[in-house]
């Protein structure tokens, strides 16, 4: 509903307590603090404490101890101090570097594994091989080929009989052949040629598989249980050294942890001589509370003054909106931030759109369905658009309630409204004889906005003393006694038999407020004592009349763009029609039913999600670019 009052604080005290005061300032994280080189840079005389970090190097030598023993080190949290970064950077560097050579160890061990386990699998691949190995690979006019093809390609090697070549099948499994063959070097491409055409795939046979493929594998299983022996060994000896160790670790990472975000917190000190500042913002509401936070450390001093008191300084905007508004406020930080002196729009998007979502997507029966599932989601996931959803939800169901429209079905709220004898609901949105009423509704509602936006802007610019904009821009006064005529004067036309478009009222009320707004620029430097026509009248004049024109043009676009609201009113109303019309061509029963479900769970997945971004687009386009510039800066805490 509001933004958060400020107060701009100072904190203050001779350097020698500067590690003490930021021991206690990192524990504060309901404060903005502001960073040094915003006030050093554009004040001689002052040093920024902001300095690299030595505690990086020690964490990433933590990080790489839990890494190679694929643990973390649970994380304690710790207000005080008492360390060495001498010593805690030796302590950790002797116990990483004893880890580490083990963690070699086992990375030789887990190699040697592998590589003796890829082996065995190779070999027993041609076990049926009854040749010493060493003698099969030392021939020295032969190359010798060992791998597989697929058995469709078996016939096909009859074709190549008449090639200089010896094949051997050695076994048939899983639609392939394990098979070897002999060529003469000579003819060594050739033949791979005619193989490879026949998608054989080598098997290499590592150079220390020594003897006939039985032998081999027998040796390969010893050197493997070898390497997984010594592999238990090494990860033995590391656990014993990672768990006498542990609790020191932990401790010395929680204190690094902390000591890093003291050298952190260093970027917001302020040098002042033998003195030291840090300056940063807190609501009103909790100055007692930081007061108290320091009141038990000497020779601090702690001084509060308005938020907008130093000029080098922007003051942050904190939103504070209540239970219903809440959600909405993740469509004004879309958009951007409202600067600390603006008014915070999030709840006027509360309203706007559920209201407009809810006439869009009217049924009660849906709307109700859409919070139920929302508020199940917010509480499963906590997320804010589902918070969002339960709001728009229950809109929807109101509005379902006025269109009486449950599930898509008309009638059925109808009876209710005779029998409490109210006549002019409920409204029938696919009646021939509303749907004009319903789009002209919908743009008076559509002008309605557009005015209080109008009042908001003006209100806006007010507040920030911009009075060229309050009462020169489009969407100040000038702007809001055109708008405001021109629908007035329309609307009396329909209504009733007044025309006020007659020179007496043209000229005050819309001729008038046209070149207030034209000569925009030139009033405005005429308020601030500058030129009016700096470069030119002529320019001016041209550029003034196509923009005053597009002006013009974009009322009336603007004031068109909410037809999609009675729009998507008869859209919404139309796709359900179409459920039911298939619900008439399945004739009844378990089909019909299922038809109804999943059509409603379409309709509200689709509709909702069209409606939901066309809303948006509303609030963004027609709403926020005549009052809201989004340009300040969040409040960040502390952290």
């Amino acid at each position: 509903m509001s933004i958060s009052k400020l107060k701009l604080f100072n904190i203050t005290s001779s350097n020698k307590n500067l590690d003490k005061i930021l021991e206690k300032f990192v524990q504060v994280d309901y404060i903005h603090p502001v960073v040094a080189s915003e006030i050093v840079d554009k004040v001689k005389g002052l040093t920024s404490y902001s300095t690299d970090n030595p505690c990086n190097i020690i964490l990433k030598e933590l990080e790489e101890i839990e890494k190679e023993n694929n643990v973390e080190l649970p994380t304690i949290s710790v207000n005080s101090l008492d360390y060495s970064l001498d010593n805690m950077r030796e302590y950790v560097q002797t116990t990483h570097d004893k880890i580490q050579n083990l963690y070699n160890q086992k990375k030789d061990a887990q190699a040697l594994i592998k590589k003796y386990s890829d082996a065995l699998d190779q070999v027993k691949d041609i076990e049926n091989l009854d040749i010493n190995l060493d003698d099969l690979f030392a021939c020295e006019y032969l190359k010798v080929k060992v791998g597989r093809i697929p058995v469709d390609s078996l016939e096909k090697l009859n074709f190549y009989s008449s090639k200089p070549f010896i094949f051997q099948s050695l076994r048939v499994a899983r639609g392939h052949c394990w098979c070897i063959y002999f060529t003469t070097i000579e003819n060594e491409h050739e033949i791979d040629n005619v193989f490879s055409s026949l998608f054989f795939e080598r098997i290499h046979i590592p150079d220390f598989v020594h003897g006939t493929p039985i032998s081999a594998q027998e040796t390969l299983k010893m050197e493997i249980d070898v390497a997984e022996g010594t592999l238990k060994s090494v990860q033995n000896e590391m656990d014993e050294i990672l768990n006498n160790n542990i609790d020191k670790l932990k401790e010395m990472k929680a204190e690094l942890l902390f000591l890093e975000k003291i050298y952190e917190a260093k970027k917001y000190v302020v040098g002042l001589g033998d003195k030291f500042n840090i300056n940063g913002f807190v609501e009103t509401s909790r100055i007692e509370e930081l007061k108290e936070h320091f009141s038990h450390m000497e020779s601090v001093e702690i001084e509060f003054r308005p938020a907008d008191s130093d000029k080098r300084l922007t003051p942050p905007t904190k939103l504070k909106n209540n239970w219903f508004t809440r959600p909405f406020g993740m469509f004004v930080e879309m958009y951007g931030v409202p600067s600390y002196k603006d008014m915070d729009p999030t709840s006027i998007v509360a309203i706007t759109y559920s209201l407009l979502f809810g006439i869009m997507f009217g049924d009660l029966g849906q709307g109700l369905l859409l919070a139920l599932l929302s508020f199940g989601i917010l509480k499963w996931k906590g997320l804010k658009l589902a918070g969002v959803g339960i709001r728009i939800g229950l809109s929807s169901a109101f509005f379902g309630l006025i269109f009486d429209s449950v599930f898509g079905q008309h009638g059925m709220i109808a009876p209710l409204y005779e029998s409490m004898g109210i006549s002019f609901l409920p409204f029938h949105v696919m009646d021939a004889d509303f749907t004009m009423t319903l789009l002209i509704g919908t743009v008076a509602l559509g002008s309605i906005i557009i005015l209080t936006s109008m009042i908001l802007n003006m209100l806006t610019a007010y507040k920030r003393k911009d009075y060229g904009t309050l009462f020169f821009s489009p969407n100040g006064v000038a702007g809001f006694i055109f708008y405001g005529f021109i629908l007035t004067a329309v609307a009396l036309m329909f209504l009733t038999t007044v025309d006020l478009l007659q020179p007496f009222f043209i000229i005050p009320f819309i001729i008038l407020p046209l070149v207030v707004i034209l000569f925009k620029e030139p009033l405005e430097r005429l308020i601030e004592g500058h030129r009016l026509f700096p470069e030119g009248f002529g320019g001016f004049l041209t550029e003034a009349l196509f923009e005053t024109f597009e002006t013009v043009l974009s009322y009336i676009t603007n004031t068109m763009s909410f037809l999609r609201v009675g729009g998507f009113v008869l859209s919404h109303a139309g796709m359900m029609l179409v459920v039911f019309s298939i619900m008439e061509m399945m004739g009844g029963g378990f089909g019909q039913t299922m038809v109804f479900i999943f059509g409603n769970l379409f309709v509200m997945g689709l509709e909702g999600l069209i409606v939901g971004i066309q809303v948006l687009r509303l609030e963004f386009y027609e709403m926020f670019s005549r009052y809201f510039e989004g340009n300040g800066i969040p409040f960040k805490y502390n952290e």
